[in-house]
């Protein structure tokens, strides 16, 4: 485990010496690895494990890209980095950091460009009709709530999952080849040496690290500066019981091993604040086949809290934080269909009575919240929460089914969002909002754009695009 500090006084040698030290090699460590060698500076990368990938290996392999990107623009799709930045700022959550917002959105269509360059293939070929990751090696797809209320209000929506030409899954595909474009460069990888201190000097000067390889403990000096891209916390309960304890009700934490918060406490130890540490991703995929949309989700009331045609992030998040996980899908024989991702069904009914009281929701309660929504559905409408148009259709022919979507039963799939305070650069913060010297963080071991209201692909997006920029910041020393 992270032992906090060490004082240069307590190292009686230096194993090696570098200009830079990424600690990490997940696509925010390879991505900052990759740049501070670009600017010249003699880099190591620490990899706890035996090989590189972390988290990032283990995702659907989705960026967060727009602005009008090469791959958008082969697909047929306008974009712009305003667009963006409005969509942005308005679903990130409460609070998100404009300037990197700013920045970010004003750099993703070069940002893609050096994805690219590092050999990531792209198809371009939109695909439609899935939130993520497709199951095909098409290259563009839907991965947030651009098209649904209250953003397709804000902001012209435009497609931004930009997938690795992989099926399903595109994460291994997009590390191997960060992975081996890290290997192509001058940085040096060390696999299997764990971070457990920072060396900081009394001024607040970080100049190396204690790391272990095995029983072997290794003092590694780093001239120009630490970069920390260890990742988020979801596999360290004291941290989530001290921020977000309802995370713990989840039950897929999607996490490596090293997610542990390792990184995070290191960062605090050296005196570094986090924000944001209660934020977290939740992602319930219920609508998945999207016809499902045309459900209606609701509450231990009987009463719906959210438009249906959301991104499955938000909806989540809503289910979670809003309605305490309790919540089911309520479809009729019109509409019904199987999920693509497992999910029971808690109760079929002819009636919506006989279906509440089946659920043990209050008497009356579906009932009145169906006549309400096929009142207006009827005409097409929702103003109660602004469903599109596409997916309202009235709710009348039984039997009435709900798919439970409660966190006892249902996949609820987490992962935190706060973490190490840093300025658009990548230097970590103190509480006073001043840099700590020569110490650095990008990925989910910081506090990223999404500080709420996840869309997917954010994590590596943020997490290439901040980690190139910490990188490139802590090779000028």
């Amino acid at each position: 485990m992270a032992t906090g500090v060490r004082d240069p006084s307590e190292i009686s040698h230096w194993d090696e010496e570098v200009d830079v030290l990424v600690v990490g090699l997940g696509a925010a460590g390879a991505a900052a690895t990759l740049e501070a060698a670009a600017n010249g500076a003699e880099t190591l990368v620490l990899e706890r494990a035996g090989g590189g990938g972390g988290t990032s290996a283990m995702s659907g392999g989705v960026l967060y890209l727009g602005g009008g990107t090469a791959l958008q623009k082969a697909c047929g799709f306008e974009d712009s980095a305003e667009a963006m930045f409005d969509y942005l700022m308005a679903s990130c959550g409460d609070g998100p950091d404009e300037a990197k917002t700013r920045l970010y959105c004003e750099g993703s269509v070069d940002h893609f460009d050096w994805v690219v360059e590092q050999g990531v293939p792209f198809e371009p070929v939109f695909y439609y009709g899935c939130s993520g990751e497709p199951p095909t090696t098409d290259g563009l797809v839907w991965s947030g709530s651009e098209r649904a209320h209250p953003f397709a209000d804000i902001a012209r929506p435009a497609p931004r999952g930009h997938v690795p030409a992989m099926e399903h899954q595109a994460g291994p595909l997009l590390m191997q080849k960060l992975v081996e474009a890290v290997e192509r460069s001058e940085a040096r990888i060390a696999l299997n040496h764990r971070c457990v201190s920072l060396v900081q000097e009394p001024d607040g000067n970080i100049v190396g690290v204690v790391a272990k390889s095995f029983d072997t403990e290794r003092c590694i000096r780093a001239r120009n500066g630490v970069v920390l891209t260890t990742g988020g916390f979801i596999n360290d309960d004291a941290l989530i019981d001290a921020n977000q304890p309802r995370i713990r009700r989840c039950k897929f934490r999607v996490g490596a091993e090293g997610d542990d918060g390792s990184g995070i406490r290191l960062g605090m130890a050296a005196g570094a604040e986090t924000i944001h540490m209660n934020a977290a991703s939740i992602s319930l995929p219920v609508t998945q086949p999207w016809g499902l949309k045309r459900g209606i989700l609701v509450n231990a009331q009987g009463q719906r809290f959210i438009n249906e045609d959301a991104y499955y992030g938000r909806l989540g998040e809503f289910a979670l934080f809003h309605a305490d996980g309790r919540a089911w899908l309520i479809v009729d024989e019109a509409i019904f269909e199987q999920p693509e991702y497992p999910r029971d069904v808690a109760a079929v009914a002819q009636t919506a009575n006989e279906l509440e009281t089946e659920l043990g929701l209050p008497t009356g309660s579906l009932d009145a919240t169906l006549a309400l929504y096929n009142h207006h559905a009827e005409s097409g409408e929702d103003p109660v929460f602004h469903k599109a148009e596409e997916y309202v259709q009235p709710l009348t022919r039984g039997p009435f089914g709900a798919f439970d979507c409660t966190t006892e039963t249902s996949l609820y799939a987490a992962f935190t969002l706060g973490g190490l305070r840093t300025d658009p650069d990548g230097r970590v913060l103190d509480p006073f909002g001043d840099p700590i010297p020569r110490l650095f963080a990008a990925g989910r071991a910081s506090s990223g754009l999404a500080v709420g209201g996840y869309s997917s692909g954010l994590s590596l997006g943020d997490g290439t695009f901040f980690g190139r920029r910490a990188g490139r910041y802590a090779a000028k020393g």
